[in-house]
């Protein structure tokens, strides 16, 4: 469990003249939701709700993100960098971040990684449309037996490709694989961050 006390004694506050910046990424996409500031107040609420807490300069006052909107910050970790005058929070959105509708204040500038996340959602918003209303979601209708199928089958494409392919054969079979698995993943409930995290505690254990 992490020190949080020890984290707050580490805060250079004169530093920054009492406002730290704080840049909030989502725990599971990588990608850079916001960037906000936060006094001692708010990050004492911040800590004591689980929730971001700004310091609005506009406003004069604490300013918790989604108080109207209900788009709250969960937080799931958070560390100063490597001069203790900045903070990066890694949270959970509850909805969009941005006043826009937007995910992320920085959109367009997004990762790979944060277009691998919103294609499993996308993925798993097609459970409950119509069979016919795309390739995905007649999928999800033919069931999970189906599904692990064709995964099979990608997957047999792909060690082919990888053997006697060039490397555009490999890189469409590769890419069928994998949206293949995340469709799988996603008929039992699951993700690719489940994957990643079970990766994780084998490194770890190793």
């Amino acid at each position: 469990m992490q020190d949080f006390n020890a984290l707050k004694r580490r805060i250079d506050w004169q530093k920054v003249g009492g406002l730290l910046p704080v840049i909030v990424q989502d725990f599971y996409s990588a990608e850079v939701l916001m960037l906000g500031f936060m006094d001692e107040k708010a990050l004492e609420k911040s800590l004591e709700d689980k929730e971001v807490v700004f310091y609005s300069r506009t406003k004069k006052r604490l300013w918790k993100k989604g108080e109207e909107s209900g788009n709250f910050l969960q937080i799931i970790n958070l560390g100063l960098d490597c001069d203790s005058d900045t903070l990066l929070i890694l949270a959970h959105p509850k909805g969009p971040t941005c006043h826009t509708g937007s995910s992320s204040c920085f959109e367009p500038c997004s990762s790979t990684l944060t277009f691998l996340s919103k294609l499993e959602s996308l993925i798993a918003s097609r459970k409950t449309t119509p069979p016919q209303s795309s390739y995905t979601a007649s999928l999800f209708a033919q069931g999970t037996k189906r599904i692990a199928q064709k995964v099979g089958e990608e997957g047999v494409e792909t060690a082919l490709a990888a053997v006697a392919g060039g490397e555009e054969e490999l890189l469409d079979e590769a890419a069928d694989l994998l949206y293949h698995l995340c469709v799988l993943l996603a008929s039992r409930s699951l993700s690719l961050n489940a994957v990643i995290a079970r990766l994780k505690e084998r490194h770890d254990g190793a």
